[in-house]
């Protein structure tokens, strides 16, 4: 009997799980990039808000309302020779507590010659005892360009919730002219409050993130650090292999939000989706 009811219980938990799925590509015509065949799923939509000039801007929507352990979500988009696409999201996406197998996302990424791609969602907001794994992979030709950022808040301090417990993991992988040029995989998981509150960790923060810059170089992390004196948190910036990298952690998402905005105006001539200057 306890076998059937914990059978019963899987496959109710399997079939409440949210999946959703997005790929298309983008191809310039005539000097205009344009959208080709997209493919949806599921409860994950990209939305294409306003015609533009030059380049194109979609905006996902998660229709699920977030995030829960044992969802799976799938992005593969490719901007095809000369083509300009920026992406971003509706809002900061949710991860909720649940039981089960971690929640994932798998998000590839292809820029081919001369093409550039802005990837720049909103922050991803992890509650306790949420579980989620994600996987990014970038594809880009020796001549595409890449402007990249990512933001993860361990729970809402203004809200006076944190995250103690969970499992976090984040794997990337970038590839230029068919070469790994940079790998990466960060594990946080268990007491994740208490890890965050190591000083070589950090030091009490709950809002880390990533931006990445190509082609980057040692003039673009000079103009980033002329702007050293204003950051509201910890920002780190480099450059190797052809790229620039900015690490940022703070106390709040709000700083480091600000922080994120100050480096990415001064790393790059594309401007910021209209949905994170509301």
């Amino acid at each position: 009997m306890r076998t059937d009811t914990t059978h019963a219980a899987a496959a109710t938990f399997a079939a409440n799980r949210a999946q959703g799925a997005v790929k298309f590509g983008v191809q310039l015509q005539d000097g205009v990039t344009r959208r080709g065949m997209l493919h949806e799923s599921g409860s994950l939509r990209v939305r294409f808000p306003s015609p533009e000039a030059e380049g194109l801007s979609g905006v996902f929507v998660n229709t699920a309302g977030g995030i829960a352990g044992g969802d799976r979500f799938d992005i593969a988009i490719t901007a095809g020779e000369g083509a300009r696409l920026t992406l971003t999201t509706a809002a900061a996406e949710k991860v909720y507590r649940a039981p089960g197998p971690a929640a994932e996302l798998n998000i590839a990424l292809k820029a081919e010659a001369g093409a550039h791609l802005s990837w720049l969602p909103q922050e991803t907001i992890l509650f306790d005892r949420a579980r989620v794994s994600r996987r990014i992979d970038l594809d880009l030709a020796e001549t595409a360009s890449l402007l990249l950022c990512e933001i993860v808040v361990f729970g809402r301090s203004a809200m006076g919730e944190r995250m103690l417990h969970g499992e976090f993991v984040d794997r990337w992988r970038l590839r230029r002219g068919g070469k790994l040029v940079f790998a990466e995989t960060i594990r946080l998981d268990g007491e994740i409050g208490e890890k965050l509150a190591r000083p070589a960790v950090a030091k009490g923060g709950v809002a880390i993130g990533t931006a990445l810059i190509v082609p980057g170089d040692e003039a673009v992390v000079e103009r980033i650090r002329e702007a050293a004196d204003t950051f509201g948190g910890e920002v780190g910036i480099s450059a190797w292999n052809g790229f620039a990298m900015a690490r940022f952690c703070a106390q709040d998402a709000a700083r480091l939000r600000a922080d994120m905005m100050a480096v990415l105006g001064r790393a790059s001539g594309v401007a910021l989706p209209r949905l994170w200057l509301n």
